[in-house]
């Protein structure tokens, strides 16, 4: 188990702005160390400078959510040579008091003790850009799909004989109406604009 493999644990607890760290120690199973860095750069060496101090020997850090929050500490600390395990979605409890962040941390610490393949991040690379693109994509479908109910709903209270000229087209042909009727629009608020500046011109007509 991996109990048998390591001296400390390292939990960690992330979250947007800050992570949550908790050092146990494999033996007496007590926390040593515990503290709370900032999620950036500095954040990341001031953990690893934790560990480092707190953490001698054969140490682990279990990380909840490597994918997200806690991408960044992952990519920094598997970087620098330290083994990062993965932990799963932690069940929240309700709590009264101030520490959750720090009790979620030891807990998340103390999940991988009974394992015995642990599971480690997955890799980044052309992987995560894939994933980035994926959502983008998704995003952009989801945005379109709602434009076009919009554009559908709005032809309903259409004045005729507008609706029913732009009733029977296509999806395409209707999005391609559309785009000549901007222009034209353009056109003339552009004529209208400059007839305004011919009026207040005191010579008249610009031409």
């Amino acid at each position: 188990m991996l109990a048998d493999q390591l001296d400390y644990i390292v939990g960690v607890d992330p979250h947007r702005d800050s992570h949550s760290l908790a050092i146990v120690q494999i033996v007496s199973g007590g926390v040593v160390f515990e503290s709370t860095i900032d999620a950036n750069s500095a954040g990341y060496a001031q953990a690893l400078k934790l560990v480092e101090e707190h953490a001698p020997g054969r140490r682990a850090c279990a990380i909840e959510g490597t994918g997200s929050f806690g991408a960044g500490l992952t990519g920094f600390l598997t970087g620098r040579g330290e083994r990062v395990l993965e932990v799963g979605r932690l069940r929240r409890e309700r709590r009264s008091g101030g520490k959750t962040d720090a009790l979620d941390a030891i807990r998340a610490a103390r999940s991988v003790l009974g394992e015995r393949r642990p599971s480690t991040p997955r890799a980044g690379g052309e992987r995560q850009a894939l994933q980035a693109l994926v959502a983008a994509r998704e995003g952009a479908v989801n945005a379109k799909r709602a434009a076009l109910c919009q554009l559908r709903d709005l032809l309903i209270t259409t004045p005729e004989p507008l609706r029913n000229e732009l009733r029977p087209l296509t999806r395409a042909r209707l999005l391609q109406r559309l785009a000549a009727t901007d222009r034209r629009l353009d056109a003339t608020a552009s004529s209208a604009a400059a007839c305004t500046h011919c009026a207040r011109s005191p010579d008249g007509c610009c031409s």
